[in-house]
């Protein structure tokens, strides 16, 4: 067969092919299964490399009239797209430079040549422009999951274009006006509508978040931009799921997906949700808009273990956004007390085939709700085994990840739910703490998961049988420069009942002893202040920490609470997260 598609390939110019060439080529590739892919890539590398470049150079030769709207090359472009997504999504054991080589073998003058097309035909149901939109959405879904791809002078070439030219431009408004109809008709959704909305918004989400220091605007400017049209969209459409067409559920797919990047800009940055949402109540009433989305159950059922589809790669999106909300605004409550969410969610992370799904639903889960609320749904006795198998394989990954979820981003989740009484017992029961402890000397975050789960009592007598960790932790104690490090390692330590200092105190001296204890978040520390005030102002004599304790932190509360008779504990959802 070999053999075969080479004695094919070799036949191929700039002049319309055979039909029974183009059949042939498309019969072998159509042929190549998962299970067989690897071995016809690497037997069949440089044939397949001349037909990708061959592609190319057709799509940017200007005499797309002579081939395009005959169906069997139509066909034919179909399967060399659909089989260059296969080759993206269900092969890890092909190497990425091969992969790179096939999905990029093309040079920046023929990416412009193409792009020059687009802009100047006048038909914008033209069908080079969705044969042309394949080939940039695969190169889209190739960086998105294989990040080195990012560092391809070919990508920052399409994508600084399409920044600028279709993003950015008053076309690209006009396009979500349209959307923002409540009836859109069908006629709408153009080839060239779809360019715009679908493909070039999921190129730059593929794109930006390990490229920020390559966009000439800032996330804030993008986010103002598509700001209003975008929470209109979602807001209207939301409540019409059911009557999506194909087409605009890949027109909100990667609307959304586009903002949730944003969101993420730079991983830390709080601006964006603040441009993003101006008011509170919008806050709430997107939170409900993109849950009317994710409840639908009928994209549940079309979801893929890859988000290879549009109903996968929607659910991560409003996830992706609702995640970045929970983790800067105070808007847990609202979480705590709407059943209907948590269950909506609960349903989602059961049958989610996507890991980064089910990972996105149990960290918004574990950071929003109290342990109660957790421990009763019907996902609490699989979330401790589905985060530890991803964080023991992505540990054990040369590239420190799980498919493509980097080991970051599992120890960030990790945090949350390590809070969490059933999750810490699960822990114990599994006996990972050598894990942690392993995974502590690379990742500074694994000792404050060491610390949330040190609240355990069999962690605590799992903790104490590692002495070498438990002299480390003295040394970091005493030595680490690190101010939240020391806190961290004295808090374990604590937790351990190891290097307590005498908290005895006597009782004849008043000067050491207080009245009142008030313990709370430096986030609210104007209001705290307010209230000491008051109570001093009365004659109470009050302990409480205005310049944020250093040194062994725990033995000072220790002995504050020790010289105290009332401790006034000033519940906040900072507080109750620290």
């Amino acid at each position: 067969m070999e053999k075969k598609f080479e004695e094919l390939v070799g036949k191929p110019n700039i002049s319309p092919l055979s039909i029974d060439i183009l059949r042939q080529i498309s019969l072998i590739l159509k042929g190549q299964d998962n299970g067989c892919l690897c071995s016809f890539i690497h037997k069949s590398y440089e044939s397949l490399l001349v037909v990708e470049r061959w592609v190319w150079k057709v799509l940017s030769s200007g005499y797309f009239d002579e081939w395009i709207n005959d169906e069997h090359y139509q066909e034919f472009f179909y399967t060399i797209a659909s089989f260059n997504k296969n080759l993206i999504f269900n092969n890890d054991d092909i190497e990425l430079s091969v992969k790179a080589a096939l999905l990029l073998s093309v040079s920046t003058d023929q990416v412009s040549s193409i792009f020059k097309q687009i802009n100047q035909t006048d038909n914008d149901n033209e069908m080079f422009i969705t044969v042309a939109s394949l080939w940039f959405d695969n190169h889209s879904c190739f960086i998105h999951y294989n990040p080195p791809a990012h560092a391809f002078p070919i990508t920052d070439h399409i994508n600084q274009y399409i920044l600028h030219n279709y993003i950015l431009s008053n076309q690209y408004k006009t396009y979500l006006n349209e959307l923002s109809q409540s009836v859109i008709p069908q006629s709408v959704f153009t080839a060239k509508m779809l360019f715009y909305i679908r493909t070039c918004s999921f190129s730059i989400f593929s794109y930006v978040n390990p490229n920020t220091h390559k966009i000439s605007c800032t996330a804030d400017e993008l986010v103002h931009w598509i700001r209003d049209d975008y929470l209109q969209i979602v807001h209207i459409h939301s409540l019409t799921v059911a009557l999506w067409s194909k087409e605009l559920l890949g027109c909100m797919t990667q609307l959304i997906s586009f903002v949730g990047g944003l969101c993420w800009w730079d991983g830390h940055s709080k601006k964006q949700i603040k441009v993003l949402f101006v008011t509170e109540q919008i806050i709430y009433d997107h939170i409900e808009d993109l849950m009317r989305i994710i409840d639908y159950r009928p994209f549940h059922k079309e979801m893929k273990s890859v988000r290879s589809n549009d109903e996968t790669s929607i659910m991560d999106a409003a996830l992706m956004i609702l995640m970045r909300m929970v983790q800067t605004e105070n808007i847990s409550w609202f979480f705590r007390s709407n059943v209907s969410i948590q269950n909506a969610l609960s349903t989602l992370g059961e049958g989610a085939l996507y890991d980064e799904i089910g990972l996105s639903v149990y960290g918004i889960l574990g950071k929003v709700l109290s342990d109660e609320q957790l421990k009763n749904l019907k996902i609490a006795n699989s979330m401790g085994v589905f985060f530890f198998n991803m964080l023991e394989k992505a540990w054990h990954h040369p590239l420190k990840k799980y498919r493509q979820i980097r080991i970051e981003y599992l120890l960030q989740g990790s945090v949350n739910l390590s809070k969490h009484d059933f999750i810490q017992q699960e822990t114990a029961k599994m006996s990972k703490i050598p894990l942690f402890i392993e995974m502590s000397d690379q990742y500074p975050i694994v000792f404050d998961i060491i610390w949330a789960l040190s609240f355990n009592h069999d962690i605590q007598q799992q903790l104490r049988s590692h002495s070498s960790f438990i002299h480390k932790l003295s040394q970091l104690a005493k030595e680490s420069n690190d101010e939240q490090m020391c806190k961290t390692a004295h808090g374990i330590l604590w937790n351990l009942e190891i290097n307590h200092q005498d908290r005895s105190i006597s009782q004849s001296t008043n000067e050491n002893t207080f009245h009142i204890m008030i313990s709370y978040s430096h986030k609210e520390k104007v209001l705290c202040k307010q209230l000491y005030d008051e109570l001093t102002k009365n004659g109470y004599r009050v302990w409480i920490d205005f310049d944020q304790m250093h040194g062994n932190v725990m033995d000072a509360m220790a002995q504050a609470i020790d010289r105290s008779e009332i401790i006034i504990i000033c519940m906040s959802e900072q507080y109750r997260q620290s």
